[in-house]
């Protein structure tokens, strides 16, 4: 078994050159250390953030692409299949799986669009809308009370970190999805 933490990336590539599988080229001291801790931070609060959520999904059966599409049709009810998809980022064949059980555990309902039949529009049940909002407010608490603690100014400079996280030519369709509703949190 390599050695994972060989002390120069030349031990690294001479461990990964016997495997099938080539290493991509290390960055190796030139990563800042600062920014490593950051990474990893942003691991450990992502964890936290959706560990709550994670516990009453999976009394559902649910994962976190149930959570997701929960969340962005209570958000834009009447949301296309299509727009959901171009959302998410994911196949049509894993939305189908996921809508799938969301609409035979009643969550979920699909209706046809109003001026085109083919459209396949969807809304949360009133079951779904219970759900969606319980897990949004366990996530909001956690944020509102993570902000309040980061200080007066940690919610701007926290949304533009966020946004600056975005690839660029996906920054516009983002900012056009999320509400933004004034600059005070408060706690639900």
């Amino acid at each position: 078994m390599a050695d994972i933490n060989a002390e120069n990336s030349g031990q690294r590539a001479a461990l990964t050159s016997a495997g099938s599988h080539a290493e991509p080229e290390a960055a190796g001291d030139a990563v800042p250390p600062a920014l490593v801790s950051f990474m990893e931070l942003f691991y450990f609060a992502y964890r936290n953030f959706t560990s709550d959520p994670d516990a009453i999904l999976e009394r559902y059966g649910f994962g976190r692409a149930h959570h997701r599409v929960l969340h962005f049709v209570h958000r834009n009810p009447g949301l296309k299949v299509a727009e959901l998809l171009e959302i998410l980022k994911i196949t049509k064949q894993s939305l189908a799986r996921v809508l799938k059980e969301l609409r035979e555990k009643g969550f979920i309902t699909q209706r046809p669009g109003p001026d085109d039949l083919r459209e396949r529009r969807l809304y949360l049940t009133p079951k779904g809308v219970r759900l969606t909002d319980k897990l949004t407010e366990l996530q909001v608490r956690r944020i509102a009370g993570a902000l309040r603690e980061a200080g007066s100014q940690a919610d701007e400079v926290t949304r533009r970190f966020l946004l600056a996280m975005i690839e660029p030519q996906e920054r516009d369709q983002v900012a056009s999805l999320v509400r933004w509703s004034g600059t005070e949190i408060t706690e639900p």
